[in-house]
């Protein structure tokens, strides 16, 4: 007897929500995988929650949707409160690359700033090929640990208590050299 494990709530709205936004624009998953370089059957899998997005993924369905990954996980969970709880905020983990994410600061509407905790393990490498949003400012706070940023083709070495703040509008990088993780946080705000 073959048992079917159900798919994780989060990952069974992200799928619904991915499906709407394509659906919403008039786009089949043709058009979605060649507009994002991702393999159709890898797009349908991640709408029927059949797999959990990478970070990578939902970075490049955020950039053709024009949301910041953000915006899109904040779509599927419930509407964020004036004030966030530790035990309220959101986590979502990419098990597949080391990098854990809580929305310390969840998008809200009128607001154009969020805050996100993040951690990488020792040798994680996060590669994102553009901003999910073109001109999005970022101020990366690292706490604990060391963290290398490429954007484009400058690469900062930010450790513990530095900041870097930039514009993004081509690819980056997150990676964590080691040999411990590193914990950071993101302060994300809209062009």
């Amino acid at each position: 007897m073959r048992h079917t494990v159900a798919p994780d709530p989060v990952d069974a709205r992200l799928g619904a929500r991915l499906a709407e936004l394509r659906t919403e624009r008039g786009w089949s998953l043709a058009e979605l995988a060649e507009r994002t370089g991702v393999s159709r059957s890898t797009l349908s899998r991640a709408e029927r929650a059949e797999i959990s997005p990478t970070a990578s993924l939902l970075n490049r369905l955020c950039a053709v949707h024009g949301r910041t990954m953000s915006q899109l996980l904040s779509e599927v969970e419930a509407r964020p409160a004036p004030l966030v709880r530790a035990a309220d905020q959101p986590v979502w983990e990419d098990r597949a690359s080391g990098f854990v994410r809580r929305s310390v600061s969840p998008p809200h509407a009128g607001l154009r700033g969020e805050l996100v905790e993040a951690r990488l393990t020792a040798g994680a490498d996060l590669a994102y090929d553009r901003p999910p949003v073109p001109g999005l400012e970022q101020h990366i706070w690292v706490l604990d640990g060391t963290l290398e940023v490429t954007d484009r083709d400058t690469v900062h070495r930010v450790g513990a208590g530095d900041c870097l703040r930039l514009r993004v509008w081509g690819p980056t990088r997150f990676r964590c050299p080691g040999p411990e993780g590193t914990r950071y946080l993101l302060a994300v705000v809209l062009p």
